[in-house]
């Protein structure tokens, strides 16, 4: 797509040799794309097109040969109403010599080379924003320096975050005088010349102005894009390790979403997860109303043959959990702590409205509490990967291919565990190849008006 849209832009402005178009045809670069089609390129106008549009142009000619002396002398026969003097001339001609250099692809390829295995990214604090308390947490990022191919992709996406919020300027260079030796090499045929000095201050200027702030830029993006890939790397694995979690399998659950003012909200679900009662008690501070709360727990136990409670991790989790473990039951119950990252993004979702719509936001949060111990994948694939909170730096990286990767992994852990067709909610199946949102919303409306299916030719209907 972009060599088409190249091409047809060269053609264009009537620019387009038979060499240039198979140079480009056989392109399987896009950074030389680019540097193929830079001088074509609608930009807003430079210093060398205005020399050019003063004639100067034939002048940098002279210069760039190296062959003649006396450029001063040369230079007098250029001016005009807009160039007044011999220095207003060779300025120009310098100019349009720099954008030349710019252009030029072997330099820029080499360059390119030579920041990818040289480069050191530096940062500096902004001096205004130093004492910022929002800035301390970046504190070690305050003046620092490390090649850019070395470093790891955490640190990478610590500076850029810290760089956008406007707390240190960042910095991609190599040795300067490295650079400028290199393009001199490639440029400064004759050392002899009148022309030395004039092209010497041409490759200063197009280093510093033109080169040097497009490849730097250009090195950072390609250390960003390897950085964004090992980060998502890292969510995608941690996100399989929670949705393979080991199930508890079907089992009564009493599930509490702990909290301290608001009380702790309390379910109970039977072996398909659904709803059967729900509650709320206050065990902890201000209320310490323990005892009504260690009532009611037992009696719910007992009523609904309770085999197992889940607490949420969240806000008063651990005194809960200690809460719990004093009641005497009359039978042995199993405690579990369970991540309720999600829990929360659930339960305002669609999915949890269409689930439980005459119930509050803290009981559909309590359900996905209490589901995910009995079975993390099947409840885990109702809520966006990213609110599960799979990564640091998940809002830094690039969001398109990180949702691709979650959404990948979460169709592998699938496919890999399979599902009970009888059980399975409309978020897991669609997740199934060859199961799209629509066929699930079939399947899940034609199972609840016949009964479970019994065989595949009944699952063929749908």
């Amino acid at each position: 797509k972009r060599k088409e849209s190249i091409l047809k832009s060269i053609e264009e402005q009537n620019a387009l040799s038979p060499e240039l178009k198979s140079k480009i045809e056989n392109s399987f670069d896009l950074q030389e794309l680019e540097d193929f089609y830079l001088p074509y390129k609608k930009k807003k106008k430079t210093k060398a097109d205005v020399a050019r549009e003063n004639g100067l142009e034939p002048l940098a000619k002279i210069i760039m040969s190296q062959k003649n002396d006396d450029i001063e002398f040369l230079a007098s026969k250029y001016l005009n109403a807009n160039v007044k003097n011999e220095d207003e001339a060779l300025q120009g001609a310098r100019d349009i010599i720099a954008e030349w250099i710019n252009e030029n692809i072997f330099i820029r390829k080499n360059l390119r080379r030579m920041f990818q295995r040289k480069a050191e990214i530096s940062t500096k604090v902004v001096k205004t924003k130093k004492d910022d308390e929002a800035a301390q947490k970046f504190s070690q990022y305050f003046d620092w320096n490390e090649p850019i191919s070395k470093a790891p992709s955490h640190r990478l996406l610590a500076m850029l975050r810290a760089e956008a919020e406007g707390f240190v300027k960042l910095n991609v260079a190599v040795e300067k005088e490295e650079a400028i030796d290199f393009i001199e090499e490639n440029i400064i045929k004759n050392k002899n010349s009148d022309a030395t000095e004039h092209l010497e201050l041409a490759i200063k200027d197009s280093y510093k102005r033109l080169l040097e702030p497009a490849i730097s830029n250009e090195t950072l993006q390609e250390a960003k894009a390897k950085a964004d890939i090992k980060a998502i790397d890292v969510f995608s694995e941690n996100l399989r390790q929670l949705l393979l979690a080991p199930p508890l399998g079907e089992k009564r659950i009493l599930a509490i979403d702990p909290g301290y003012r608001t009380g702790c909200k309390v379910v109970c679900l039977d072996e398909k997860g659904d709803l059967l009662n729900n509650e709320t008690i206050y065990p902890h501070a201000p209320q310490n109303d323990t005892a009504m709360a260690m009532k009611k727990i037992r009696s719910m136990v007992n009523a609904y043959n309770i085999e197992a409670i889940s607490i949420g991790n969240g806000t008063a989790s651990r005194e809960t959990e200690f809460f719990i473990k004093k009641i005497a039951f009359d039978k042995s119950v199993q405690v579990f702590v369970v991540s309720e990252a999600g829990a929360s993004v659930y339960s305002a979702s669609k999915i949890a409205r269409e689930e439980f719509l005459n119930y509050d936001v803290t009981v559909r949060g309590s359900v996905s509490i209490g589901r995910r111990l009995s079975d993390p994948l099947a409840e885990l694939v109702k809520i966006d990967p990213k609110s599960i909170g799979v990564g640091q730096y998940q809002h830094d990286v690039d969001q398109t291919k990180l949702q691709s990767a979650l959404d990948s992994t979460v169709m592998s852990c699938v496919n890999s565990v399979g599902i009970n067709i009888n059980t399975a909610s409309k978020s897991l199946l669609s997740y199934v190849s060859g199961i799209g949102e629509k066929m699930a919303e079939n399947i899940v409306a034609y199972r609840s008006e016949n009964g479970p299916f019994e065989d595949r030719k009944q699952l063929k209907k749908v």
